[in-house]
């Protein structure tokens, strides 16, 4: 078999689509600290001590708040990183996953 006997298939049309995006909402509650939400906001997510202060306060004023848009893995990763440190120290802290298309 030559070089000459070989062909390359290629697909016309191949469409490649931007991962689909997701809000890290944590919901308030009554049992995890302040310094562990600043805390894992900071660790986890790149924020200032005074940012981390700031959307801590409105989570707990609002009930909960959004704390990142990422692409599904990433935020799926980070969920489950914070839960597990939470349920670590003691803390039911939920970390709620959702759709920007909603």
């Amino acid at each position: 078999m030559t070089q000459s006997d070989l062909k390359t298939k290629t697909k016309a049309g191949v469409e490649v689509k931007e991962p689909s995006m997701f809000r890290v909402i944590y919901i308030n509650d009554d049992q995890t600290s302040m310094e562990f939400v600043i805390g894992s906001l900071v660790d986890h997510f790149d924020y200032s001590e005074d940012q981390a202060h700031d959307i801590t306060l409105s989570i707990h004023q609002e009930g909960s708040a959004i704390v990142a848009v990422l692409p599904y893995e990433i935020a799926e990763q980070k969920g489950i990183e914070i839960t597990v440190k939470a349920r670590g120290e003691g803390y039911p802290l939920q970390i709620k996953l959702e759709p920007v298309d909603q």
